[in-house]
């Protein structure tokens, strides 16, 4: 028997594997953070032997609410992603086993999307006639900060689309490509008439280095990229300092931040109503994209999701509320979750790259129909 997690997005303290019926295993810290929760590794066994694994510090993660009914992820082929019966125990370790039908098998926190499909889906983008690539910085790690440009960027209207502030938020770039695939779809007339009218800024993927070192929110600083928007640097957070600063050179008429969420078990954006210059104009525009996006994807709904900031009191630090501050704009947070759709369960697979794929899709629906009111 064997556990391994040294690979990309790889994260799992092995405490004790001697026993197939009782791996202890532990959840690292994010890079120079005290987050926790993302793990992924692999097992290579007995084709056909029963093994049990307890994540011995589970109670100490940065999420303990998001364990309960949550079911891991699993994989003999890094393609298909089913869920195992999982438990939260009354001593607050996560139990949870399978028999092996292969020799060797994934286990994650969530589908991991793999720094080899961030960049094959970079490069492959780069090759349709209405995008262009750019390097706009590098992370701590001196990494690329991929961004993508569809459309003209004479177009008046400017959208903005950025993915994994957070990077063990995996379904975040799933969602991503979706849209991103079928804006470059010559045959969607739809994707066609929004770049008639507009061009896209679009980040796959804000924090690379956390998301290949196996971190749940933290860059390779330990940054929470999320909380970085007001007073960014290039020290500790470039991928927000080189994204803000490109969006202050383009201007933003609509910005939508791609995340996933540990606990709340539904799909829902949060607006930025408590934005000191939140208006009647913004506020139309959140209530329609909202009712659009709920008319085309019965996975999104709104009568669930975080509670609202009151008048004035928003956190700036925060992208969408800075962007929407800053640019006087449509800005959402789109929030996945880690567990199933409450609302339209599936018990072999829960949320999955294939839906969150599915809704980055979509996405482009109420962007279409709000388009001539975004400015």
């Amino acid at each position: 028997m064997n556990i391994n997690s040294q690979f990309d997005s790889g994260n799992i303290e092995v405490i004790n594997a001697t026993d197939p019926s009782n791996i202890s295993l532990a959840i690292k810290n994010d890079s120079n953070s005290e987050f926790k929760q993302w793990f992924h590794f692999k097992l290579t066994g007995q084709a056909g032997q029963d093994y049990q694994f307890e994540i011995i510090n589970a109670k100490e993660c940065s999420y303990v609410d998001g364990w309960k009914g949550y079911q891991v992820v699993a994989s003999y082929d890094g393609e298909h992603w089913f869920r195992v019966p999982t438990e939260f125990t009354e001593q607050q370790t996560l139990l949870f086993k399978h028999q092996l039908a292969y020799s060797s098998i994934q286990f994650a926190y969530f589908a991991p999307y793999s720094y080899q499909r961030h960049q094959a889906l970079v490069q492959s983008a780069q090759c349709t006639d209405s995008c262009q690539h750019q390097v706009i910085g590098h992370t701590v790690d001196g990494r690329d900060i991929d961004l993508l440009i569809i459309g003209d960027e004479a177009k008046a209207k400017k959208i903005w689309i950025i993915a994994r502030q957070h990077p063990g938020e995996s379904m975040a770039e799933w969602c991503a490509e979706g849209l991103l695939e079928r804006l470059l779809n010559e045959d969607d007339a739809l994707s066609r008439s929004l770049l008639n009218e507009a061009v896209f800024y679009i980040v796959p993927n804000m924090n690379v280095d956390g998301s290949i070192r196996g971190n749940l929110r933290s860059n390779a600083a330990g940054a929470n990229l999320n909380r970085e928007w007001l007073e960014p640097s290039v020290e500790k957070s470039p991928e927000v300092y080189f994204v803000r600063q490109k969006m202050l050179e383009t201007g933003v008429d609509a910005f939508i931040d791609i995340h996933g969420d540990e606990g709340l078990p539904y799909i829902f954006v949060a607006a930025s109503e408590g934005n000191p210059s939140y208006n009647e104009r913004i506020a139309a525009l959140e209530n329609d994209f909202r009712t659009i996006l709920k008319a085309v994807n019965p996975d999104f709904q709104t009568e669930y999701g975080y509670p609202l900031d009151e008048p004035g009191q928003a956190n700036l630090t925060v992208a969408s509320n800075w962007v929407g501050e800053t640019f006087d704009c449509l800005s959402l947070t789109l929030e996945m979750p880690f567990k199933d759709n409450a609302n339209l369960p599936n018990d072999e697979t829960g949320w999955s790259p294939e839906r969150s794929y599915l809704l980055g899709e979509t996405l482009l629906n109420p962007l279409y129909q709000l388009i001539e009111k975004l400015r």
